[in-house]
């Protein structure tokens, strides 16, 4: 199979609109100062448009401002101790406000109208030069997808650049008209990937290119979004302001129902993809773009022009894929015997720390509570920090740890417990970083109820992976050269269990219950103890099948959500769709920010209503050259 490989980023000056307010960056084959329409009526253009909309992924995915717009603030996680207002403004706990001039929350708005316009420039001009309808259903997904990721952000958004509604646009409009919800999945999302779904093939024409199966997974998630949007049953509010019925005389019933039905038919057709063996399987390095991977944004070790970023010093900005430092702990601190035992390193269980964020000791204790026949807590977390000062030149064989006792390279030099015992003594100075001693041990240890903002499980499966580390450290402070996961196969199985728990009538074999025990059956199959180390072949998916409650509902659902995607960017879409945020987000424990603070205290959110939709960024208010009564109307409530 091609791989599609993504050259260069550049500027285009025509697909600008007032409602692209930010660095609006394209990435096409061949570098060019602009797209127009006669260029999309080229072959090269419709692929330069194209490679456009794919590369454009890797600006809000692996982004780790937009990631933590999706994370921080939920029940999943919160600001970690080097946290700057970009992360504590997101956890709405006292410490910071979301406001239209938040950058997190700006960031979708600023990436996505371009790839739209692009998306409408191949439409509506491939058919001119006898583009096949396969790849004019790529741009069709594309600008659905961004479609989806604006009205689940923002409410209703303009469906007219400037041009006509879905029109391809060369002028800068200096005004503009929000769309209401239903207006846009009923106008632009719903059509889009309606007919995507009819003209993608089976099996995508490059590597991680779209498939039936990739359109089907996104409109049963916004069949079930809409749905949930009809329905409101917390009467949460809606911008602009628009009647909770649908244009097309369907009810939220009819939309779960048909959210059910496609999920379930991509299950029963998946082409290409199928679940992964084991939940180690789907997020181990080595098996990176596997066959649960629907749709990702992809980047290389092989080539900085093809990675889009440096191989060697991550920028810290897009294309960078650097999410996964943010919930990276200060590991080299810990000292053994004088000397830093665990040094920075392109290793899936280390990586570049930036303390971002944090889990909660819920997370630990509560969301993956079984750690004995579930896999998915070793299967997400690094929870033992293993000894590689030799890879920095450091010949010693052992060095001394807790109690004095020694440990050799490769050893455990601090490990997270599975659960808290309470004979573990803290002292500030252990290993240089307020670790816990138990007799007998020789590595440092921290109870899941003593995590603090600044000591914590790593996030093992956004970790980095590199095969040219050598034997040396490799480059520990790139962005991660591995592609970032937007969406499974396994989202499926979730997705038609949360409408079949919303009434959806259910096939045979395919209940709500039947659904999530597919994926906790493959949860407690184990072929590696991950953070052991070592094989480990046990089968526990009849234990895991029989814990499952004989009734699932909604919080069910969302807690398995989070156990099979923790911390992989959605949660606070999941939240804010089902309206559960202020229930279960509202509250959590975590120690303070300084070492040797393992006193958990509670923390209180205050998750207004209104803060279920996101602000509009002010510069694209500052932009319009519309009153100032216009302007007020056009930000959503509250901000």
């Amino acid at each position: 199979m091609k791989t599609l490989k993504i050259k260069s980023v550049i500027k285009s000056t025509l697909l600008l609109t007032v409602l692209s307010t930010g660095c609006k960056k394209v990435l096409d084959e061949q570098p060019r100062s602009s797209f127009n329409p006669e260029y999309f009526k080229t072959v090269q253009g419709v692929n330069g448009g194209l490679t456009a909309m794919y590369a454009h992924l890797r600006n809000i995915y692996g982004q780790a401002y937009y990631y933590n717009s999706g994370v921080t603030g939920t029940d999943e996680a919160t600001w970690g101790q080097s946290a700057d207002g970009n992360f504590k403004d997101l956890d709405c706990s006292g410490v910071g406000i979301i406001s239209s001039t938040s950058y997190p929350t700006s960031i979708i708005w600023g990436e996505s109208f371009t790839d739209i316009n692009t998306a409408s420039g191949v439409i509506e001009n491939a058919s001119a030069v006898g583009i096949s309808s396969a790849l004019i259903a790529e741009a069709r997904f594309f600008r659905a997808f961004d479609y989806f990721l604006l009205v689940q952000s923002y409410g209703g958004v303009p469906l007219d650049l400037g041009s006509g509604a879905l029109k391809f646009n060369i002028t800068p409009s200096r005004t503009s008209v929000r769309n209401t919800v239903p207006e846009v999945y009923t106008k632009a999302i719903f059509p889009d990937l309606l007919q995507a779904i009819n003209d993608l093939p089976e099996t995508g024409r490059v590597t991680g290119g779209l498939t039936k199966t990739a359109a089907r997974l996104f409109l049963s998630k916004a069949y079930l979004t809409y749905a949930w949007w009809l329905q409101n049953p917390n009467s949460i509010p809606t911008y602009p302001a628009s009647n909770r019925t649908d244009p097309n005389g369907h009810d939220a019933a009819w939309y779960f129902q048909n959210a059910y039905d496609i999920a379930t038919t991509a299950i029963d057709n998946p082409g290409s993809f199928k679940l992964q063996p084991t939940f180690y399987d789907v997020n181990v390095g080595t098996n990176d773009r596997n066959s649960e991977m629907v749709l990702y944004a992809d980047h290389t070790q092989s080539s900085e022009k093809y990675n889009g970023s440096s191989l060697t010093y991550g920028s810290g900005g897009a294309p960078d894929n650097f999410a996964g430092w943010m919930m990276t702990w200060n590991y080299p601190n810990i000292i053994s015997g004088g000397v830093n035992s665990v040094l920075r390193e392109a290793d899936q269980h280390l990586g570049r720390p930036w303390v971002r964020m944090a889990p909660t000791v819920e997370v630990l204790k509560n969301t993956f509570a079984d750690k004995v026949n579930d896999s998915r807590y070793d299967g997400t977390f690094t929870t033992v920090y293993r000894g590689n000062w030799q890879k920095g030149g450091n010949t010693a064989q052992t060095l001394a740890n807790a109690n004095g006792l020694p440990v050799a390279q490769g050893g455990a030099i601090l490990s997270f417990l599975d659960n808290d015992d309470p004979n573990v003594v803290y002292a500030k100075g252990n290993g240089n970083v307020g670790a816990g001693l138990l007799p007998g041990r020789s590595d440092w240890v921290v109870n899941p109820g003593d995590i603090s903002r600044i000591i914590y499980p790593g996030l093992w499966k956004l970790g980095p992976y590199r095969t040219d580390n050598g034997t040396g450290l490799g480059q520990p402070n790139a962005g991660s050269t591995r592609p970032y996961p937007i969406a499974k196969f396994s989202e499926l199985y979730l997705i038609a269990a949360e409408a079949a728990v919303k009434g959806a009538t259910v096939k045979p074999g395919k209940s709500a219950r039947e659904l999530v025990n597919v994926l906790r059956a493959r949860a407690g199959k184990w072929r590696f103890n991950n953070n052991g180390n070592v094989v480990k072949i046990e089968d526990d998916s009849q234990a895991m099948m029989a814990a499952t409650p004989a009734v699932i509902d909604m919080n069910y659902v969302l807690a398995e959500r989070s156990r099979e995607f923790y911390a992989e960017g959605g949660r606070w879409f999941d939240l804010v769709r089902t309206q559960k945020w202020g229930e279960l987000a509202a509250s959590f424990t975590i120690a303070g920010t300084t070492f040797g603070d393992h006193t958990p205290v509670k923390v209180t959110r205050s998750i207004d209503s209104h803060l279920y939709l996101r602000p509009i960024p002010q510069g694209q208010i500052d932009a319009l050259v519309m009153s100032a009564a216009d302007k007020a109307a056009y930000q959503n409530p509250g901000y």
